[in-house]
Formats: C-alpha cells, structure tokens, sequence
C-alpha cells in the first residue's frame, strides 16, 4: 500500500452548514431527498447538491452521525456536508474514516453541537487516492449487501403482516366463501371460531434479574440475559446477542427462568409492546412478558397478533411512574382462536417467511461484525487490502 500521511478535513475537503433558510416544515412527499439532523426523514420540491457528500447531523440526539448523500439532494438546517477536493482525496473514503460519531468533535452538554471549525480541524489519516478509491469501495460494498438485506426484511415483514391482516382481521382465508358469521366480544367472527382469555390458551412468563452483589451470577456468563434496552435498540424481528449474559448458577439462584427458542419477548414495562422472537434458549428480566412456544399458535401468528393489538393492549397498562401490562391483566385480554385448521395452514405459509427473515437478519449481523471489524484498521493503514476475503460480500440469496 501506499505512503499515509495525516491532514485536516478542512484541508482535503469542503466543509459547509446545510441550508439554515429551510425547515423540516418545507418537507413535501414527492421530490427530493432532504437530509436533517436527525437523518434522510423527507423530501423538497428542489435540491441543492447532484454529487455525493458526507451530511453530518451538527446538533442533538444524533449529533455525530454521519450519512453518504448521492443522487440529487439538499440538506437543511443543523447540518454540516462535507465533499471531498477532487485529486486529493475521495469522498467515499472520507465518509469511512469519519462515520464514528466519536470522530466529530462536540461542545455544549445538555444539547449538544458540532462548529464548523472543529468539523474542519478534525484529522484524518489518508493513503492514495487509488487506495482510498479501493477502501471506499470494499466497505461500501458491505453496507451495499446490508442495505439489500434490509430491502428484503422489509418486503418480507410487510408480506407476513398483510397475510396476518388478510387472514385474521379481513377473514380472507382459503375457504372463507363459505364461512358464516356470529357475534363475538371482538365483533363478527366467523361461526366456529372462537375468543377466549389469553391465560386460557397461551402460556406466558415474566423474567427476573441475578442479584448484581454476586459475581459468580454473572461473571463468565453464557445464558442470554435480555433487557428492554436490548430490543429497543434494534429493529430485528428476532433477538440479537444480548448484552449482558448470566451464569448457570445466576439462573438457578434468581427468578430468572429459561425459556426455549421461538419465545416470543413483549416489553411489558416504561416502552410498552417492543416485540423479538427468541433465536435460542435465553432469559430475560422483568420488564417482559414472554409467551412460550405453543402447538397450536405458532410463532409468527403470535408476533403478528401482538403487533396488531399493540394499542388494545398500551390500553390495559397501569401505573403511575411508569406504565405496565401486568401478567394479570395480560392473562385476561381477550384472543381471538381460529380454527386449528386454519392456524395450521397460516403457519405452513408465515413460517417460511420468518425463518428468510432470520436468515438475512443473520446475514446482515455478520456483515455489520465483519465492517466494523475492518473499517478502523482500513481507514488507518493498519491493514493491507489485499488481506480481505472478498467473499463476504456476495449477497445472502433468499431460502
């Protein structure tokens, strides 16, 4: 590889604020995308940029955060975009070497911002520009592959949410035609099915945590210990590694119980109804109400009718601090129970569905592990290009 020298930013590419002149408010539903300081959230009627660009948000929640903005494009007020001097440097790379929030330097502590002049003094190691060409291109390639893996999560959560609602809600299931209807709590239903308790035909839990004053409960810990901050902070369908682990003794010594993968996890607590798909066995504290795996509801039926009964359910939540759905309470609200026959085929199509789900959302978590691996090492020259295995990249193809 080629020699690495370090520069400023402001000396290898143009730094400026984004448009303070328009507003979130200016934002229409067709045109162009519009970068703010929370991120790509909008569209104009106009752009101001037709060549790519780093948009870093330069205040509150997100300040740091940086987006690759291409095609045609603006960015309005409390940002800053940066571009790269041509024959000097590439944006692309720029982008890499300075997407870790940390990067961007911030004053103020209550609401916190970045000045156009410490976003210029920040300093950046860069090699060639036929390196820096070669960078950019592999770790964009990965966020390229996890951007397709996203699409397809997202046709596929749509796909098993419209089946739910064709099936469940609409009652267009395969032999509807001839189904009559009667009265039920939850309004007409059709004759043969019915609406009963959820503790009459679910089987749920609550979770409990080790106590913290003993470190046998949790130092090299490997059973999977799940918080509401770990679902919060992902919008996967299914459960990713957990942030905290516990010890066999933790689980035997605390109210914590073990529960078997396709658990279906339901925050119960503060932010109500964050629903994940247990991938293994794990546990979890008491901020969840976890339903367990039944024969007759499957898995992906029962995470559709809790997304679908999320406001029905924020309803039953008591509570003067923070809100909660008891397991009482929860026990009580009503289901409504198709028949077994329907449920069996509803699970022969939705299951299918879920599992490609979990394969890309693997697929994309080892994508994510593997960039971030690489990307500090690349972008400071401490490792030759020609050491990847570019076969990483190839795109997951759906089961």
């Amino acid at each position: 590889m080629s020699e690495w020298r370090e520069v400023e930013l402001g000396d290898v590419a143009t730094v400026s604020w984004g448009d303070t002149n328009t507003t979130k408010a200016a934002y229409v539903e067709s045109g162009y995308m519009a970068y703010s300081a929370s991120g790509p959230d909008g569209l104009l009627p106009h752009f101001d940029h037709d060549e790519p660009a780093i948009v870093v948000s330069a205040i509150g929640a997100k300040c740091g955060k940086t987006w690759l903005a291409s095609g045609k494009w603006s960015c309005i007020k409390n940002t800053i975009w940066v571009r790269a001097v041509p024959d000097v440097a590439t944006t692309e790379f720029l982008f890499h070497a300075t997407r870790d929030p940390d990067k961007w330097p911030r004053r103020g502590a209550a609401q916190p911002f970045i000045s156009q002049g410490d976003a210029k003094q920040i300093r950046v190691r860069i090699p060639s520009l036929n390196d820096q060409d070669r960078i950019g291109s592999i770790l964009s390639a990965i966020d390229e592959v996890i951007a397709i893996n996203e699409r397809r999560i997202e046709l596929l959560e749509d796909l098993a949410r419209s089946l739910y609602r064709e099936w469940f809600v609409h009652f267009r299931y395969p032999g509807h035609e001839k189904s009559k209807f009667k009265d039920s709590e939850l309004g007409a239903i059709p004759a043969g099915w019915d609406v009963q308790p959820v503790g009459e035909v679910l089987e749920f839990i609550g979770g409990g945590t080790p106590s913290k004053r003993k470190d046998e409960f949790w130092d090299g810990g490997t059973v999977a210990w799940y918080t509401p901050s770990d679902l919060t902070s992902s919008a996967a369908r299914y459960t990713r590694k957990s942030r905290s682990c516990i010890t066999e003794k933790g689980l035997a010594g605390s109210s914590a119980k073990l529960f078997p993968e396709g658990s279906v996890l339901m925050t119960s607590r503060a932010t109500l109804g964050k629903l994940a798909i247990a991938r293994g066995d794990s546990t979890c504290n008491q901020g969840f109400i976890v339903i367990l795996p039944n024969a007759c509801f499957g898995t992906q039926f029962v995470y559709e009718w809790l997304a679908s009964e999320a406001g029905r359910l924020e309803q039953i939540a008591t509570g003067a601090t923070f809100k909660e759905i008891t397991k009482g309470a929860f026990k009580k609200f009503p289901i409504l129970v198709p028949e077994s026959s329907v449920l069996e085929a509803f699970s022969g199509h939705a299951d299918p569905i879920g599992e490609q789900i979990a394969d890309f959302e693997s697929h994309n978590e080892a994508l994510k592990e593997t960039r971030d691996l690489l990307l500090p090492r690349l972008v400071t020259g401490k490792l030759d290009i020609s050491d990847i295995d570019l076969g990483v990249l190839e795109p997951k193809e759906a089961a």
